[in-house]
């Protein structure tokens, strides 16, 4: 078989562990990585977690790593396109043969862990140890590891990392992680053990206290936003924003970041911070200027106000909760400034659609709502009704397949606009999957 035939199958072997299906437990990944001889073991690694920012950090991090020197191994999730892109060697998704072959070194002791164990290893164990294999036999200097889902009971939380980094925690998953924003940040806050160095965003009051309580706990050193590191001053730039950077070890300027947002500018901080950590940059050593420059201009997130298509422009954001779709909204308002703009909107049944739509109000002319493609997408007739209660009916179009939803959106952006189209712009929103499903169908 050629390697892309390998690859289906292997695709279709891991689906059918159900790529929703959550079961928060380590005695299982913890039994499978032992019989892989600790792969977790053999490299250094950062560890992320928090409720929004986290791939957007990991992916900066990796960058800035990357521009000095080392090999590095990035695991994030969830994926926009293919699984590959969960497990990045040096920036990239690894390629369809290494992915088969880690999943053939791997598959049989799972299938081992299975009959030991009352329930069947995750999707997400699953790709979580064929990361883990991945970046030991590459070898790589460093992982990039972001969280699944909390913290404590996440899968990667067997690598009791030296560099531990919290992006802004707020309300989301609360079925998993609890009710309260102090629930959620003692789950996240589980990532934290014993000397760990500790790189958190500006929190809450709420979602401070416990992760301080863990950091007195354990013995880990904390550095906060606000205090020892955090933006100085940003300005908005052709393609994204230049930032004056406070870092560990003194300040950073005329740093350019190809990602537009405030909300950008925070997760850039939080990343150089979390290098210097890691590569011993403190009170009496900066990182060198023009390095870390160059890091951060080879910086990109896909999904997070991605411009896919111009004339109208059209930009994709994975924005899915409150907190993320206000810092969408106002990098909107802030960095685009668009004269009629038309959403696209896809959400899961489990999210707060109708804060997502309120934010949502102010900003866009018209919106389509549509269904992703997930089996736990909210319906689109449901998610209509809550969209004519925020925005009044006559703003509301509904489209249930997403080629239709995108179709009817340029088309409600083009109406009645003469000449030419700038200023003209589509956003696709809601969640990662309905940003996935519109990334397949626009970067063809």
């Amino acid at each position: 078989m050629t390697d892309q035939t390998d690859f289906a199958a292997v695709e279709a072997e891991l689906a059918t562990r159900g790529f929703t299906r959550m079961v928060f437990e380590l005695d299982r990944i913890g039994m499978l990585l032992d019989l892989l001889g600790s792969p977790q073991r053999a490299y250094p690694s950062i560890h992320l977690t928090g409720t929004n920012g986290k791939t957007s950090t990991a992916r900066m991090i990796d960058s800035l790593l990357r521009a000095f020197g080392l090999r590095t191994g990035r695991y994030t999730s969830p994926h926009l396109e293919t699984v590959r892109e969960r497990i990045s060697l040096d920036g990239e998704p690894v390629d369809e043969q290494r992915f088969v072959a880690a999943y053939r070194e791997v598959a049989p002791l799972a299938r081992l862990v299975d009959e030991r164990s009352a329930e069947p290893l995750t999707y997400f164990d699953l790709t979580t140890a064929l990361a883990f294999a991945t970046f030991a036999d590459a070898p790589v200097d460093v992982a990039v590891v972001e969280v699944g889902l909390g913290g404590a009971e996440d899968s990667t939380n067997v690598l009791q990392a030296g560099v531990t980094v919290l992006t802004p925690i707020g309300l989301d998953h609360t079925e998993w992680l609890g009710d309260t924003i102090a629930d959620i940040a003692l789950h996240k806050a589980g990532i934290i053990h014993k000397g760990a160095t500790v790189i958190s965003a500006g929190q809450e009051e709420e979602a401070a206290r416990p992760v301080l309580e863990r950091c007195a706990e354990v013995g880990a050193t904390i550095a906060r936003e606000g205090a020892e590191f955090g933006v100085l001053r940003r300005a908005v730039a052709v393609g994204g924003q230049v930032l004056t950077l406070q870092g560990l070890g003194g300040q950073y300027e005329e740093l350019f970041v190809p990602l537009h947002g405030a909300h950008q500018a925070q997760n850039a901080a939080v990343a150089l911070a979390a290098v210097e950590a890691f590569l011993g940059a403190g009170e009496r050593r900066q990182l060198d200027v023009e390095t870390v420059r160059e890091g951060f201009a080879a910086v990109s997130s896909p999904g997070r106000l991605e411009r896919v298509r111009t004339a109208p422009t059209v930009l994709l954001d994975g924005a899915h909760n409150p907190q993320g779709m206000a810092a969408t909204v106002t990098a909107l308002q802030e960095e685009f400034a668009f004269s009629k703009l038309v959403a696209v909107l896809g959400v899961l049944a489990d999210k707060d659609a109708f804060s997502l739509l309120e934010l949502l109000e102010p900003v866009v002319d018209q919106l389509v709502v549509t269904r992703n493609s997930s089996p736990r997408a909210m319906p689109t007739q449901e998610l209509a009704t809550l969209a004519a209660e925020v925005l009044g009916p006559d703003r509301v179009v509904v489209a249930e397949q997403m080629p239709d939803a995108i179709e009817a959106a340029v088309a409600l952006a083009e109406q009645d606009v003469p000449g030419e189209l700038a200023g003209i712009g589509v956003l696709v929103t809601g969640s990662v999957v309905t940003v996935a499903d519109a990334r397949r169908l626009l970067k063809r």
